[in-house]
């Protein structure tokens, strides 16, 4: 508090602050009282708004912490009545303590909606991910939580099945692998080679002077981890020769010219993959948004297959690697994989088809008989100012 004085204020006007901010009992167990009440503070305020909130939709994930424990999150959104706009928050974090199994998971979220005070009912949606104990059709948590509310709308996360549509095939997995390995290598095998690393990359002026090093939690990590791996591809070839015989099998790697096209391909593609999920991240986005982010880059991969046969020029990488006749036919299958699974996913993709079309543009809609007469009042009054 006290350095945010010092660069905000000026005059004698800082001298007095920065004189009351010292005057101020800051022990380790004041500072911990002073964070309990602000926390408990923030938690009144969001029941506050979500008790308010006529209905809410919950986000649901398990996930294991780095002590190799199960936690399971629940988010919430919610209309917000105070501040007029829709409002996202994390409801809660639990831990499972044993098993995770649907119906721990169905517990832990009982136990946590009453403990917050949110009836059931007040629940219109759920999203998961695609995992068994989430989405079992008998035992899973959500298919219990629909036996106590029949009317529960269940999504399946359109970030995780945008990432399944990209699953890498066995030769551009292994070729995934290896990259990662020999990443690992240089920047975790020891503290003084990654220091040798920083200092070579330094004196040889490269594009980057580190690594980033691949987390497999992150979706976008392997993207930028590759992205930054290309830009300094040459300067680490001539690093590895110089080190180890382990470090002299990955420098051979990177003499190989098929592989290394393999790589080049790998980099364009999580390129543009990574650009349709963050765009599926950016905050507040309603479904419609979402629905549109997927719907254009569907469109995306015929124009990709065109151009890994002509000119690569939305594949910088490939164009830069791949010199002259190439064998592309592994990418071209790729596209075609790609294409194949958002075709297949499109079903799950297009929920909502009317109402999401009525939020976008309501003078598309020629039948409003199956919405509520809240909505069709809504409908005619959006339309008559156009009149």
């Amino acid at each position: 508090m006290s350095a945010v004085a010092e660069t905000l204020l000026e005059g004698k006007q800082k001298q007095e602050f920065c004189d009351k901010i010292k005057q101020i009992p800051m022990s380790a167990s004041s500072a911990t009282k002073k964070s309990e009440i602000l926390t408990q503070d923030v938690l009144t305020q969001l029941d506050e708004a979500v008790h308010k909130a006529s209905c809410v939709d919950l986000a649901v994930d398990e996930s294991t912490d780095m002590c190799d424990n199960a936690q399971l999150l629940v988010y919430v959104r919610f209309f917000n009545t105070d501040q007029k706009a829709f409002c996202e928050d994390l409801l809660g974090v639990t831990p499972l303590q044993t098993s995770t199994r649907g119906e721990d998971i169905y517990l832990a979220i009982k136990e946590m909606l009453t403990k917050r005070g949110i009836e059931p009912k007040k629940v219109v949606s759920i999203t998961t991910d695609g995992a068994p104990a989430m989405i079992g059709r008998e035992k899973g948590a959500v298919a219990r939580l629909k036996k106590d509310s029949p009317d529960l709308i269940i999504y399946h996360c359109i970030i995780h099945q945008s990432v399944l549509c990209a699953s890498l095939s066995d030769e551009h997995a292994e070729v995934m692998n290896t990259m990662m390995k020999m990443i690992n290598f240089l920047r975790a095998f020891s503290s003084y080679q990654h220091r040798m690393l920083r200092e070579f990359l330094r004196e040889v002026d490269a594009n980057a002077d580190d690594l980033l090093l691949h987390n497999n939690v992150r979706w976008l990590s392997k993207g930028r981890v590759l992205a930054r791996f290309w830009s300094i591809r040459r300067e680490l070839a001539s690093f590895l020769a110089e080190q180890s015989q382990k470090a002299t099998q990955f420098s051979l790697r990177l003499e190989n010219e098929k592989q290394m096209d393999n790589v080049a391909f790998l980099v364009d593609i999580t390129s543009h993959l990574n650009e349709l999920n963050l765009r599926l991240q950016s905050k507040d986005n309603s479904i419609c948004e979402l629905k549109t982010a997927v719907r254009s880059f569907q469109r995306k991969p015929e124009v990709f297959k065109e151009d890994l046969q002509g000119d690569c020029a939305h594949f910088p990488a490939v164009q830069e690697q791949v010199q002259g006749q190439r064998d592309v036919s592994s990418f071209v299958d790729f596209i075609d994989k790609l294409i194949v699974n958002f075709s297949n996913r499109s079903d799950s993709f297009s929920f909502g088809q009317q109402l999401t079309m009525f939020i976008q543009n309501p003078f598309l809609i020629t039948d409003v008989r199956g919405f509520s007469k809240e909505v069709t009042q809504h409908y005619f009054e959006k339309i008559s100012h156009y009149y």
